[in-house]
């Protein structure tokens, strides 16, 4: 192993930056797969780091790790907690925590970097290690195709990820087909018309008009689509007034859209539009709302024959009865976007990163969302072992799985 892993995670554990501004944690990457023996790239995409192993013929393959942290207080207490602030794209100072695990997903990268450079005798082809910035806000992945990535590396035949989730540490969780959702971000304006609180005859209150959308964006899934078709659309802000004795003339709302398939989406998004547009006429609002796509990510779509063979791969590495296939997840990723960005098939999968005893306890305890804190939560914190070692085993079982091998 080319460095202590463990100290390393800490280390980027402890200095988290924010998307698109992961320059400390870009140098370091840069830093140990140059030391590994990788043709290094930097500045793609902004922040993005991509190494390239060459090892003779064979076939290419990509992985691919995430660098952004959140803005979020960090509450876990640890001696290695993050203190860091950071400055939010409004120019606001804000906390900064690695509070999606992150940092455990470039510290696996890097260590799987080492171990594949270290046994160059075992493999044939070529390993491309991707440091992706921006996962947060959806983005990153598209900055750096759309900054010709794939225009300054071999083009690869499949490209492989994965994520820590608050789950028991040790095993590896998969799916073929969907396993992410889509996701859509918004923000959407109502304009009223602004006055005192004493009369409201006189105004066009934006504030009820953004409380009755809130309630009816609620019915879309319960009342636009098929009963047993996943979606979720969440209202996570709502900004407006400054005064409770004044009527504002706008009020701001920010909602995230979660769906599985094209259709469903397509109905959500239509219907969001519908209800906005109609709650602001019926309240006499002077203009026209606006709705604005912040950030949009496709679903993450597993390769069934690929997936099929990293299953076998990850049985050797854990064993069969820790190889778990998930339903699912509503939570969102732009990794798809670069495997779909050439046409080449990919697989994204889980790594553990609760402490067993821990997690199921609080399964007996019927108490798992208040004692397993989930990614985004501040007291977000994967079991440093045996999580790292298992992330760092997977990418490198998941490489060996497709270049060619040189032991027959």
């Amino acid at each position: 192993m080319g460095t202590d892993l463990e100290a390393l995670y800490r280390d980027l554990h402890a200095n988290p930056e924010l998307s698109f501004q992961e320059h400390r944690t870009a140098n370091i990457c840069a830093e140990h797969l140059a030391k590994a023996g990788f043709e290094v790239l930097t500045g793609i995409g902004g922040t993005g780091v991509v190494g390239v192993l060459r090892n003779g013929d064979g076939p290419v393959v990509l992985l691919r790790a995430d660098m952004d942290a959140l803005p979020v207080q960090e509450a876990t207490g640890l001696d290695y907690a993050s203190t860091a602030t950071g400055t939010d794209p409004e120019g606001n100072t804000v906390p900064v925590m690695h509070a999606c695990g992150h940092d455990m997903h470039v510290t696996c990268l890097i260590g799987a970097g080492y171990q594949l450079a270290d046994r160059l005798a075992d493999w044939t082809g070529t390993v491309i290690a991707l440091f992706q910035p921006a996962e947060e806000i959806g983005a990153g992945a598209q900055a750096m195709v759309d900054d010709g990535l794939f225009d300054k590396i071999p083009k690869p035949d499949v490209v492989l990820g994965q994520h820590v989730f608050p789950v028991p540490a040790g095993a590896l969780y998969y799916r073929p087909g969907v396993l992410a959702a889509a996701s859509d971000s918004l923000r959407i304006r109502l304009f009223g018309r602004g006055g005192h609180g004493s009369r409201p005859e006189t105004t066009v209150d934006p504030v009820v008009m953004a409380a009755s959308v809130v309630l009816k964006l609620q019915t879309i899934v319960s009342r636009r689509l098929i009963p047993t078709t996943p979606a979720v659309v969440t209202v996570g802000q709502i900004h407006a007034g400054s005064k409770e004795n004044v009527i504002p003339d706008e009020a701001e709302l920010g909602v995230s859209v979660r769906s599985f398939d094209e259709e469903s989406r397509a109905t959500i998004l239509a219907a969001i539009t519908q209800i906005v547009e109609a709650e602001a006429q019926s309240a006499g609002a002077p203009r026209k709302p606006e709705i604005e796509t912040l950030s949009s990510t496709p679903a993450t779509n597993n390769d069934p024959v690929a997936t099929e063979r990293l299953v076998a791969a990850f049985a050797d590495v854990v064993g069969r009865d820790l190889v778990v296939e998930v339903p699912p997840q509503t939570g969102s990723e732009d990794f798809g976007r670069l495997g779909a960005a050439i046409g080449v098939p990919s697989v994204y999968w889980a790594f553990g990163g609760c402490e067993p005893t821990e997690f199921w306890k609080a399964v007996g305890a019927g108490r798992m969302n208040e004692d397993i804190p989930s990614n985004h939560s501040p007291h977000f914190a994967p079991a440093v072992q045996p999580t790292l070692d298992v992330g760092v085993r997977a990418l490198v079982a998941a490489a060996l799985a497709w270049v060619g091998t040189t032991n027959g």
